[in-house]
């Protein structure tokens, strides 16, 4: 066996599980936003955003214990579990284990959906936003193939298509709640020239008259 070859693996998991989870970020924001409109079905959006969250979870997994299996940089078990506690790289490594317990809440979470009040479940779910942002950045200062053009073109089409979607959903929001409340996209000049006009008082009959 290649003396590498547990490098070789962990670096290849970490790749894939971060573009699984941003796989799942955008397949989720697609099923919120409704861009698709039907298709495919947004049942299927669904089953296919928690598939591809659970395959995240898996392959983070594996690269974590592959990069306890590989000798390059000697990670031990606290090393990738405890914030800072690693020598090599402490930051970027550190953003990689708050993003794995950040996976791993909204995974659990989102298989006791059903058990979880609706508000509580959903801010946890949004977590997932800091979840994707902290998984690239680590990728990026952590990845010793940060510097290959496929990655950043990766990372760069990744980013934007978050933000995007993103802005997309906010604003698709914003406007839902308008048409659902007309007074609320009501100028406020308006509203108060309204309050402000009195109808004019019926004067007797022959008043002005000479």
């Amino acid at each position: 066996m290649n003396s590498q070859f547990w490098w070789y693996l962990a670096r290849s998991s970490g790749i894939v599980a971060w573009a699984l989870l941003t796989a799942s970020m955008v397949w989720g924001l697609l099923f919120s936003t409704r861009l698709l409109k039907g298709h495919p079905t947004p049942r299927w959006l669904l089953d296919l955003h928690r598939h591809l969250g659970g395959l995240a979870l898996s392959f983070t997994a594996l690269h974590l214990v592959t990069l306890v299996a590989d000798s390059y940089v000697e990670f031990g078990p606290a090393d990738l579990l405890v914030p800072f506690v690693s020598n090599w790289r402490p930051l970027p490594v550190a953003l990689g284990v708050v993003s794995f317990y950040l996976l791993v809440t909204v995974e659990v979470t989102s298989l006791a959906m059903k058990r979880l009040p609706r508000r509580i479940w959903l801010r946890i779910h949004f977590a997932g936003y800091l979840l994707f942002w902290l998984a690239t950045v680590h990728g990026i200062t952590a990845g010793t193939d940060a510097t290959h053009p496929a990655y950043r073109a990766a990372n760069t089409l990744a980013a934007a298509m978050v933000v995007f979607l993103t802005m997309y959903r906010l604003l698709a929001e914003r406007t839902s709640r308008r048409r659902t409340h007309p007074r609320m996209a009501q100028p406020a000049g308006r509203s108060l020239q309204r309050v402000g006009r009195r109808r004019p008082e019926p004067r007797p009959a022959g008043a002005g008259r000479p």
